[in-house]
């Protein structure tokens, strides 16, 4: 980085980084709820999009809501989270999918865990959509794994720059569950927490495909680990959906 971070009188810069890939349906609540809930903080911050070669005015609409566009071509989740920290500015990195809305509690909560000595954390998700009763039951559970491992769910992770810097950023081998991995290798470097606030985001992953294909992804990567993550064939469940 050769910028220097503008610094708020409440503390360093804050850099939100949104991965966008087609997003254009979605970003404009996303980046709307971002402002609402920085603005009362007081704090200098920047809202960074990583634009993955989007094809339907998703960079377009980023500039016009005040948001800085970065351009890039990966179609692959790890490297467009990296292309976007790369250039943001701020001492403090929070990463917020396209197709999540944010609110003042969560993201007061992740400045007061870093003010407190975390390197780095994520926090519970609910769905923006009624999803059936199976799985909110499967969420809870999941969320309850997450938080007992002390993993962030993608939608929403934060870290400081210097955490994010010593973990090597996200690992770019990986076309899915990158912020597993992130989060373990963040917990090498410092205290991760998982708060109790949450976030909501889009079920369009249950919406947009069968209950047994997202059993199936998701139990590859549970009993294969990374291995089953280091292609994008076999991961419709979060490429296709978009294009």
């Amino acid at each position: 980085m050769t910028e220097t971070a503008p610094r708020g009188p409440a503390g360093p810069a804050i850099s939100f980084v949104v991965p966008a890939y087609n997003e254009s349906a979605f970003l404009a609540s996303t980046i709307g709820a971002i402002r609402r809930s920085a603005d009362p903080l007081g704090r200098v911050y920047e809202i960074v999009v990583a634009d993955d070669a989007s094809t339907d005015g998703t960079g377009a609409l980023a500039e016009s809501l005040g948001a800085r566009v970065v351009r890039c071509a990966n179609r692959q989740i790890a490297g467009t989270r990296n292309a976007g920290a790369l250039a943001a500015h701020g001492d403090i990195l929070i990463f917020v999918d396209a197709d999540t809305t944010v609110n003042e509690a969560v993201i007061r909560a992740a400045l007061e865990a870093i003010e407190r000595g975390a390197v780095g954390g994520g926090c519970r998700v609910d769905w923006e959509e009624p999803v059936q009763l199976p799985w909110r039951i499967f969420v809870w559970t999941l969320m309850t794994l997450f938080g007992t491992v002390h993993w962030a769910a993608g939608s929403f992770l934060f870290c400081t720059r210097a955490a994010f810097v010593a973990a090597g950023g996200f690992d770019e081998r990986l076309y899915a569950a990158e912020e597993i991995w992130m989060s373990r290798a963040l917990k090498r470097h410092g205290r991760f927490v998982v708060l109790r606030q949450r976030v909501v985001t889009s079920a369009r992953k249950l919406r947009d495909h069968s209950s047994f294909h997202v059993l199936r992804v998701l139990g590859s990567i549970v009993l294969r680990g990374p291995r089953s993550v280091r292609k994008r064939k076999g991961l419709e469940l979060w490429y296709d959906q978009r294009g």
